[in-house]
């Protein structure tokens, strides 16, 4: 039995798929459409009661939940693959901490800034909590733009912090604004979407980098 990943294209999934390409791992790919809401289908949620996505199904049929956890699983069981610094290292600590610094601070305000419809009335105080939000979301993502300590994220060498802040970098910002500021994460960008095995995975969810 092999893994299944459960996402959309353009979601938390690309994570996922990434780290799962770059360690060589077989999985299948399984659709659970976000323009039709069949994340809050039953046959979802018996998967992940929060009916959010991704969730991986691993071979021995347990599911992982929330990105960020399912990132640093994938690193754990494939540590040939190179996902995270090696153990006890500082640069270990930090590439959780910048995994968890865009799960926590990040990931919460993206939800906000698709569906201001579900924090706030319909109209001018969804609107305005929206450029709220895209603002905390750009706020942050500047936090991340001043840390690349050169190709990646990390002095260390490639890892999946590098993936979860490729996969921000293309939610909520606007491309305009993102071409302006972050010149660094747009080579962090560049470098990820020509590595072989992410390439495809990277073309599937957001074309061309």
């Amino acid at each position: 039995m092999s893994y299944v990943v459960f996402g959309d294209r353009r979601s938390g999934a690309f994570a996922v798929e990434a780290a799962l390409a770059e360690a060589g791992v077989n999985y299948e790919f399984h659709v659970v459409s976000l323009e039709k809401n069949e994340q809050k289908l039953p046959s979802f949620l018996a998967l992940n009661p929060s009916g959010k996505m991704p969730a991986l199904k691993l071979p021995s049929g347990e599911i992982v939940t929330e990105s960020a956890a399912i990132l640093l699983t994938i690193a754990d069981r494939f540590p040939q693959a190179g996902l995270i610094p090696p153990h006890a290292t500082f640069a270990r600590a930090e590439a959780y901490r910048w995994i968890a610094f865009m799960a926590s601070e990040i990931y919460p305000m993206v939800e906000i800034a698709d569906y201001p419809d579900r924090f706030a009335p319909a109209g001018a105080e969804a609107e305005a909590l929206k450029a709220r939000a895209i603002a905390r979301i750009r706020e942050r993502m500047l936090l991340v733009e001043a840390a690349i300590a050169g190709p990646w994220l990390l002095a260390h060498e490639f890892c999946a912090a590098d993936i979860y802040a490729a996969m921000f970098s293309r939610w909520s910002i606007g491309k305009d604004w993102r071409e302006k500021h972050l010149p660094k994460l747009n080579a962090l960008v560049e470098n990820l979407a020509a590595r072989p095995r992410i390439a495809p995975v990277w073309q599937k969810h957001f074309g061309a980098s």
